[in-house]
């Protein structure tokens, strides 16, 4: 078995990261408006803004993507956002792998910090994101109806 592999996005990953995402989506939600602005638009809502995608390859296929947003307004500086893993791919840590490569990237954009919005209900990636070092915060508004939890990880002086 090869090795997973964790690259830069290029925008021959473009159907990847909108396939992947859109599949966990749909899967317990739906889509809405501001999902489709990031999925349809990567390259002009996330790496034009400062931000950056991470892509998980298994056997040079992509099989995980991973966003960081950078928040323009508020208290933290970039979100871990838009993380999908290909059901044929997960239980690998591939998970894993993308978030600490984001969070990695954070710490080279000198991020303080990084903000995640979820849902309870998608219990492993819950545990994932606590496994990662973000803890449960309160009282931010979110622009998805499905969030109903979310977290942050402080990065401390870059």
């Amino acid at each position: 078995m090869q090795e997973i592999q964790i690259v830069d996005y290029k925008d021959h990953y473009r159907h990847a990261f909108k396939s992947l995402n859109a599949y966990w989506i749909r899967k317990y939600f739906e889509m809405e408006p501001a999902d489709l602005e990031v999925l349809d638009h990567p390259r002009e809502n996330v790496l034009d803004k400062g931000g950056h995608i991470a892509v998980a390859l298994w056997n040079e296929a992509p099989v995980g993507v991973c966003a960081l947003l950078k928040m323009e307004n508020g208290p933290f500086d970039y979100e871990l956002a838009k993380m999908g893993v290909s059901p044929k791919a997960q239980g690998k840590g591939i998970g894993y792998a993308l978030g600490r490569a984001i969070i990695e990237k954070a710490k080279t954009f000198e991020a303080k910090n990084i903000y995640i919005e979820s849902n309870t209900l998608l219990k492993p990636a819950i545990r994932l994101y606590r496994k990662l070092g973000f803890a449960e915060v309160e009282g931010i508004v979110a622009p998805y109806k499905r969030c109903n939890i979310q977290m942050v990880l402080a990065l401390g002086a870059p």
